[in-house]
């Protein structure tokens, strides 16, 4: 695709480029700078326009939401070709346009067996939606219309990632790589919308630039790297895995001048576990993308997968489009693929539905006329977004953030028991309830009626237990129940008791997760030796220690102290090193804690950049 697509410039068109190349004029001119303006039915492109790389020049792209921490526990990346519950798309662009997203919805709510999520700017536009949708064949109690402002169609770059923490359906999201407020803003209302969890990377990204498979690997190409200029390519890989729990690879972007967006999606699409497709570009073999597509199905290949070509070309030369077959819609038992009416490109209609019939002969696989759409940088994939199947079935599910097992907390300590759930139509309430058995009976109920989703300030009981639990037991309207536990026991003490209190995970390296422990509780006025195992053999460990806890993302693992003090550990042979010191006798020092964590460098089976690291400890001082 050329650095600028060439439409047909519309009356709302043109009132857009107004609007855009005002707003620089001012920009320019030292006045402050207001957003962009995206007028509704203009057939806003995929790939950054001028005036937005003029924009963005002066105005930085800003996420307008804070980091948080990442999901803790099991977390599990939804491919695109498993279960879905429905397909995401927005009200935007050109008749021709919605007359595409209308003949996509019609195939999503019948052989999709799939609900049909549309983003629409007003209730009028909400009528206007639902009357061509219904008119182009879509089952009508599958459509769901929720008024929300979006600047632009391209729903992928900009749309909820999900994945499954537990079993509870949570929304991953980054910064647009694109200065569209509405867009950038979405996801944080569709988790709203259907109250899922929500989490936000540092990232600036855009979603058709990745793909992945169910079993943890996931692809991008370095335009990642490019966006993210301050950060290295192990570093990007860490927040995704931190993230995501996925390894990402890396490729070449295609051409800007092939492809205005170098997106992967418009190459490259995984389609099961084993199975990719990739393009292979006939008309313009030994090109730099024919080279790219080449080398990268090798490495596919070498990594297990059965990799079938595809026809895509590049048709034009200063304003080129790139007509791509890869750029599918994948959901449940249907594939929805592009068609062209291009004469230097109808001769592939025949050869693509060809490939994917071959590559996936499960599946339904139906062509969709993409010619009105594709000089904006991006057909079917590009247009949509995929929201995963509920775990649950009819009944809620529910993941218990924490305690989940290892901590200790004193009597009268103030505790947030934190939880989130999901359900087919909406979970209502929670009740939280207390095991001292290890989960063996649950006779003690902390609170009940809370939110579905949510904390609760927990005042430690003067109760004395090794083998505490809480489950959370979530319910939805109609009275199903869901529920999670902690995964292991932890300790409720006495505040002036010394106690050793594992907390957290670490990152495996050569020979496996290292540990941290100590035989020794640290008692005061005693001597206490902490151990460190796993690590990698004949190497150094950090090990760092501070006064409270710290949960910072690094390297694909988390920082979990809040440290001020480094000391170096020489590992043996056998992945074991120790450390030995006196607890000072001073009563003042009852109750206070030490935390601990050990990070190895340079390990060659950690992922990333090469940290292992152990779980954390805390050592409470007493008696």
């Amino acid at each position: 695709m050329g650095t600028f697509p060439s439409f047909k410039l519309t009356p709302s068109a043109s009132m857009k480029a107004c609007f855009i190349a005002l707003t620089a004029l001012l920009s320019a001119a030292g006045v402050p700078a207001q957003q962009l303006q995206y007028p509704e039915g203009a057939p806003i492109p995929r790939s950054l326009t001028p005036e937005e790389a003029d924009y963005l020049a002066r105005n930085p792209l800003t996420s307008g939401r804070s980091v948080t921490p990442p999901p803790t526990g099991p977390v599990h990346c939804v491919a695109e070709y498993e279960p879905m519950e429905g397909i995401l798309i927005a009200w935007e662009g050109s008749n021709s346009w919605t007359t595409i997203l209308a003949n996509m919805g019609a195939e999503i709510t019948t052989t999709g067996n799939a609900e049909l999520y549309v983003a629409v700017d007003s209730s009028s536009e909400a009528s206007s939606a639902e009357s061509k949708l219904a008119s182009h064949g879509a089952v009508m109690s599958r459509v769901h219309t929720m008024v929300v402002n979006t600047d632009t169609i391209w729903i992928r770059d900009y749309g909820p990632r999900y994945i499954y923490q537990g079993d509870v359906r949570c929304i991953v999201d980054h910064t647009y790589n694109r200065p569209r407020p509405n867009d950038n803003a979405f996801p944080t209302f569709f988790s709203g919308y259907k109250g899922h969890a929500f989490y936000e990377h540092q990232l600036v990204h855009g979603g058709g630039n990745y793909h992945l498979d169910a079993l943890g690997n996931s692809f991008t190409t370095r335009l990642i790297n490019n966006e993210n200029s301050g950060l290295s390519e192990a570093q990007i890989h860490g927040i995704w895995q931190a993230y995501q729990n996925v390894d990402t690879h890396f490729f070449d972007p295609l051409p800007s001048s092939v492809d205005s967006t170098q997106h992967l999606d418009m190459w490259m699409q995984v389609a099961s576990d084993d199975v990719v497709m990739i393009s292979d570009w006939p008309a313009q073999q030994g090109s730099t993308q024919d080279q790219i597509c080449d080398a990268a199905a090798v490495t596919m290949a070498a990594m297990g997968y059965t990799v079938h070509r595809i026809p895509a070309r590049k048709v034009g030369s200063f304003f080129s489009t790139h007509y791509t077959y890869t750029n599918v819609v994948i959901c449940n038992d249907l594939i929805l693929i592009p068609s062209y009416r291009n004469s230097n490109v109808t001769q592939y209609n025949g050869q693509a539905l060809a490939a994917w019939q071959a590559a996936c002969p499960t599946k339904t696989v139906v062509q969709i006329d993409a010619e009105d759409i594709v000089s904006s940088a991006g057909v079917l994939h590009c247009i949509v977004m995929h929201v995963p199947e509920h775990l649950g079935g009819s009944n809620p599910t529910a993941y218990l953030i924490g305690p989940d097992g290892g901590e200790g907390y004193a009597h009268g300590e103030i505790v947030d028991i934190e939880w989130i759930s999901d359900d087919d139509f909406g979970a209502v309430s929670a009740d939280l309830l207390l095991s001292t058995d290890g989960g063996q009976s649950w006779p003690n109920t902390l609170a009940t009626n809370l939110p579905a989703s949510g904390s609760y300030a927990w005042t430690v009981p003067n109760l004395t237990t090794s083998q505490a639990r809480v489950r959370v037991v979530v319910y939805d309207g109609q009275g199903n129940s869901g529920s999670d536990d902690s995964d292991a026991d932890f300790s409720l003490f006495d505040p002036n008791g010394a106690a050793l209190i594992s907390y957290g995970s670490g990152k495996a390296g050569s020979l496996g997760v290292p540990v941290l422990s100590s035989q020794d509780l640290p008692i005061l006025g005693s001597t206490v030796q902490l151990d460190l195992d796993q690590a990698l053999p004949n190497g150094i460990a950090k090990l760092i220690r501070g006064p409270a806890k710290d949960s910072t993302p690094f390297d694909g693992a988390v920082i979990l102290v809040a440290y001020d003090t480094i000391v170096d550990l020489n590992v043996d042979g056998s992945g074991h090193a120790d450390m030995t010191g006196t607890v000072p006798n001073n009563p003042a020092l009852a109750g206070v804690s030490f935390y601990w964590q050990a990070w190895i460098p340079n390990d060659p089976a950690a992922a990333g950049a090469g940290w292992a690291c152990s779980q954390g400890l805390e050592t409470r001082l007493g008696y």
